[in-house]
């Protein structure tokens, strides 16, 4: 499928330079396009493998109709003129992920999480689990390595977990899984799939239809959308809730799994409702591949947290700070502010996606400051003067970071959770967060 075929491989970050890699040892002639200057190493090396780099603000005219394949970033909107043009030329479009699935060996048993919220914590603690019970697996996907890295390490019969984002999704229709999740949906990234909350859902449900009544399906019975898009699926659908009886449920302050119980929450070193849930999807996931109650308990209670994710930075004249900056849509930063019972500083800002703030008002009341910054930061000041919420209108992160500290008191929290992607001024949410921690690690 993919041997001796002209690709074009647009957008190259992580994931277009290593599958251009993996593609330049089959025989193909390979384009790379980016509109951004890219490393000389990194360029050097796939040009030494036989793979052309151009870089060019106009990708359109470059693909034509000798094309077979064209591989699209994750980043790289679908109704961008060059994909729009692929679609026309009738050239398949597709992902990093679909193409490496294609190389996987026979018997690999794919377990692939996917949702709105809380999927790197779910994919990193199944992660966790399944490495110290002795199986052999690979984590990959949305989280960590790009996959086409990840293949020729991977062997018949292993693991490989997986975080798979709508952005993924998008460009993929084949990847099977054997085990798939959907943690919970909720309207986010709706600028990417055109405004609308119904294109971004069946986009999230391309990660169950290829999956038949061997598979299984995990999936949040709290959340009604979830439900809802799910009703028809082929795969054994398993719940799991915070609130009612499940497949995986809470009760007797205890996680129970198919009327076992697995552990108390008090053993749990994470708090809070919704990584009780993340924490349910890696516990059935677990306990199918026959993880033992042991392995799952001396996980949890060692487990702190994801990096970025409600991580704690550290705690000085009695402020602590949190580094939440994976929050990029407003459901992400209400779960950050339902975490918190003492008075909160909150940073919010980045990049302008065109959603509104108003989801925010009914867990804004512990917040006694917003700091704010970056591309949002003007609609931010305007959402906080409607709301009577004092707001700090500020250029960058550091400049926050000082603002929000000069402005506490002793018992307060000063949480980064931006509620908006990071792209403005960082090439990544990590960046983004790595900078909030120097800068509070600063501060004197």
């Amino acid at each position: 499928m993919f041997e001796h075929k002209k690709i074009f491989i647009f957008g190259m970050a992580r994931s277009g330079y290593e599958v251009a890699k993996l593609l330049s040892h089959y025989h193909n002639d390979i384009l790379v396009v980016d509109g951004k200057e890219q490393p000389e190493e990194l360029v050097k090396e796939l040009n030494s493998l036989g793979v052309n780099v151009v870089i060019s603000e106009q990708p359109e005219e470059l693909l034509n109709e000798h094309y077979d394949i064209m591989v699209k970033n994750p980043g790289i909107i679908k109704t961008h003129p060059c994909v729009q043009k692929a679609h026309q030329l009738k050239i398949p479009v597709m992902n990093e992920v679909e193409v490496a699935y294609h190389f996987l060996p026979k018997g690999v048993h794919i377990i692939a999480i996917t949702g709105s919220n809380g999927k790197t914590t779910t994919t990193t603690i199944t992660y966790e689990m399944l490495k110290l019970a002795g199986l052999p697996v690979t984590l990959g996907g949305n989280i960590g390595t790009p996959m086409s890295k990840l293949v020729s390490e991977i062997k018949e019969n292993d693991y490989l977990v997986m975080e798979i984002s709508d952005h993924q999704l998008v460009d993929m229709n084949e990847f099977h899984p054997h085990i798939a999740v959907l943690t919970n949906l909720s309207p986010v990234h709706l600028d990417f799939h055109g405004n609308s909350y119904e294109a971004y859902k069946q986009t999230k449900k391309k990660l169950f239809l290829p999956m038949d009544e061997q598979d299984i399906a995990i999936l949040n019975l709290e959340n009604e959308d979830v439900v809802e898009l799910t009703k028809d699926i082929k795969a054994e659908k398993r719940y799991f809730s915070s609130q009612k009886d499940a497949y995986a449920c809470i009760k007797e302050n205890a996680i129970y799994v198919n009327q076992e119980r697995i552990l108390s929450l008090d053993d749990i070193r994470v708090k809070g409702t919704h990584n009780y849930e993340n924490i349910m999807c890696a516990i059935m996931i677990a306990k199918e591949c026959g993880v033992s109650n042991e392995v799952i308990k001396e996980i949890l209670e060692s487990f702190v947290g994801v990096e970025h994710r409600l991580e704690f930075v550290r705690k000085l004249h009695d402020r602590e700070f949190y580094n939440d900056s994976k929050s990029t849509n407003n459901q992400s930063t209400i779960t950050a502010l339902q975490a918190f019972h003492s008075p909160v500083i909150l940073l919010l800002g980045g990049l302008d996606r065109g959603i509104p703030f108003d989801d925010l008002t009914p867990y804004m009341g512990s917040v006694t400051h917003v700091v704010c910054y970056g591309e949002t930061k003007d609609k931010i000041k305007e959402y906080c003067d409607k709301i009577g919420k004092d707001c700090v209108v500020l250029n960058n992160l550091e400049e926050s970071v000082h603002a929000a500290y000069n402005l506490s008191n002793e018992g307060d929290t000063i949480l980064l959770s931006p509620a908006c992607a990071s792209w403005d001024q960082y090439h990544t949410f990590e960046e983004r967060g790595e900078e909030f921690k120097k800068v509070v690690e600063e501060l004197k």
